[in-house]
């Protein structure tokens, strides 16, 4: 679950020091001001634009970016809960200038077209929490499909290569179910400060995840481990019991939400290191 309190202090101190106001605050992060991602190295040529795909419950706005020539393997991105926004299309960019065909999606298209937070990643919890209530397993699972077989009939995406997805906070789960829906395409699947991986349910995400043949990433914030500190015990015995390669590891210092760059506890050393594990992992499972 995202933690608002990080967001709420963060948005309490600018109004202190005279900066910004509340309205100013939220409209900063959501149009993206406050990212300054690092560049590329080498850095490829990229295409993108705004898509829209089909699936059973309706169409969903998506943003597609990749490679301007040749073909490369597919990623399918799930954001947090603030959902759809510049700092999502900048880290699909980015993604893509390493060499990747990525699909980053609306994960409320049913409910509301992006963005569907209204101060991006300054937007209350609370004012969300209702568009998260929307989803259920049986949206993943169907999403997860659809989105999948649309990458595969891009031209820009390689078929004879694996698929590779990540998630953010509730998009970790999202991911998990990816590699359940689609077994056999996807081959590397990340989670970042993802949560609810692990639940006492026997549909929980690390179970059916387990049931894949991909490989893992599973980055974890240091105060989610706190909260539940079992959580990475579980994960890494279930993945060992299910032979699957699987990195699970606490980022000291690093609170929930530090990998977007528009988040109020962005933590540029942790959200790299974090990324570079990222592209190893692509760059073994994917190739």
């Amino acid at each position: 679950m995202c933690d608002q309190e990080h967001f709420e202090n963060d948005r309490l101190e600018f109004e202190r020091l005279g900066r910004v106001t509340r309205k100013q605050f939220g409209i900063l992060l959501g149009a993206g001001v406050a990212m300054m991602l690092p560049k590329v190295a080498n850095a490829l040529e990229v295409t993108d634009s705004d898509v829209n795909v089909t699936t059973p419950d309706g169409t969903a706005d998506c943003y597609f970016v990749h490679p301007a020539s040749g073909t490369a393997a597919g990623v399918l991105i799930w954001p947090d809960i603030f959902g759809l926004r510049p700092a999502f299309r900048q880290m699909g960019k980015r993604l893509a200038q390493s060499g990747y065909s990525v699909l980053v999606v609306n994960p409320f298209y049913r409910t509301k077209k992006a963005p569907t937070a209204d101060a991006g990643a300054a937007t209350s919890i609370e004012q969300l929490r209702p568009l998260a209530q929307t989803l259920s397993e049986r949206t993943q699972m169907i999403d997860a499909k659809a989105f999948i077989a649309w990458l595969d009939e891009q031209s820009s995406v390689a078929k004879n290569r694996k698929m590779g997805t990540q998630g953010y906070c509730m998009g970790g789960p999202m991911a998990f179910r990816t590699a359940a829906a689609v077994p056999g395409r996807i081959g590397a699947v990340a989670s970042f400060h993802g949560g609810g991986l692990v639940t006492d349910q026997p549909n929980s995400p690390h179970l059916e995840a387990a049931k894949s043949k991909a490989q893992f990433l599973i980055a974890i914030a240091a105060n989610d481990d706190a909260r539940s500190p079992n959580d990475k015990d579980v994960l890494k015995e279930t993945f060992a019991k299910a032979n699957l390669p699987a990195e699970i590891e606490v980022y000291a210092g690093a609170a929930h939400g530090w990998c977007p760059p528009d988040s109020r506890v962005y933590n540029e050393p942790q959200a790299e290191r974090a990324w570079s594990r990222l592209l190893e992992l692509y760059g073994k499972a994917l190739a």
